[in-house]
């Protein structure tokens, strides 16, 4: 028994090493993919490798993700208010999270089926870019902690400028350039209020609700999402 316990030692002290040596290399994996995320465009997301690989297996081969990264410069800045104003109002003092719509949201969501979120723009970026949808307690712990990283290591315009360059409009459009273009005929400069608030209304479910044909529910939300950005005002989001 003591020679298979000394024996027993130095193989768990070995295995203890690695498992520390790879939580140590997980834990400070986001520094360098953040850093690259300051200077380099990403070309595609988890979000959309999920949903071609879904389409293929489903055997819908004519089905392409439809995406194209632009600068933000050229988008109208209508759009960039339109998702604050929609999805995070206190985007540009936050730090990644705010605790309030957190709070708000689990009071919602207490003995209701339709669940309300409370993610910021930031968190929301994070889980388009690198994790999966539907609720997982390791999902949102993971990123979070990719969230603290992202708000540290980058400027509030360029986290805006991924979000609108990978946030879905419709089922298989991604960005702003894509869906200005498939859903209004127009490049993205070229937004309206109205349009940037419809593509703004469609964000919590792009895959049920359409921006090029609004039903009741995205008409009405849009136009709460117009008198959001003019209580916030065009200069709103100009410190950026």
């Amino acid at each position: 028994m003591g020679k298979r316990a000394k024996l027993k030692l130095p193989r768990l002290k070995s295995a203890c090493g690695w498992l520390f040596k790879i939580g140590l290399l997980l834990a400070v994996l986001p520094i360098p993919v953040m850093l690259g995320l300051r200077f380099l465009d990403p070309p595609s997301s988890a979000f959309m490798a999920n949903r071609q690989i879904s389409a293929w297996m489903a055997g819908e081969s004519a089905f392409r993700v439809q995406h194209r990264f632009v600068p933000i410069e050229t988008i109208a800045p209508a759009l960039a208010l339109a998702v604050v104003a929609a999805e995070d109002q206190t985007f540009p003092t936050h730090s990644g999270f705010d605790l309030r719509a957190i709070e708000n949201a689990a009071k919602a969501n207490t003995g209701s089926r339709r669940l309300r979120g409370g993610s910021t723009i930031s968190q929301q970026l994070c889980k388009n870019l690198f994790l999966w949808s539907g609720p997982s307690y390791l999902r949102k712990g993971i990123e979070a902690y990719l969230t603290l990283w992202l708000e540290l290591l980058l400027p509030k315009r360029r986290i805006l400028e991924l979000y609108l360059n990978v946030a879905e409009f419709g089922d298989g459009i991604y960005g702003a350039d894509a869906a200005a273009r498939v859903l209004f005929q127009r490049a993205p400069s070229r937004l309206s209020a109205a349009q940037a608030a419809t593509l703004a209304a469609v964000l919590p479910n792009p895959k049920r609700y359409r921006a090029s044909a609004p039903g009741p529910y995205v008409q009405a939300r849009s136009r709460a999402i117009e008198r959001q950005m003019r209580n916030l005002g065009g200069d709103y989001l100009l410190g950026l």
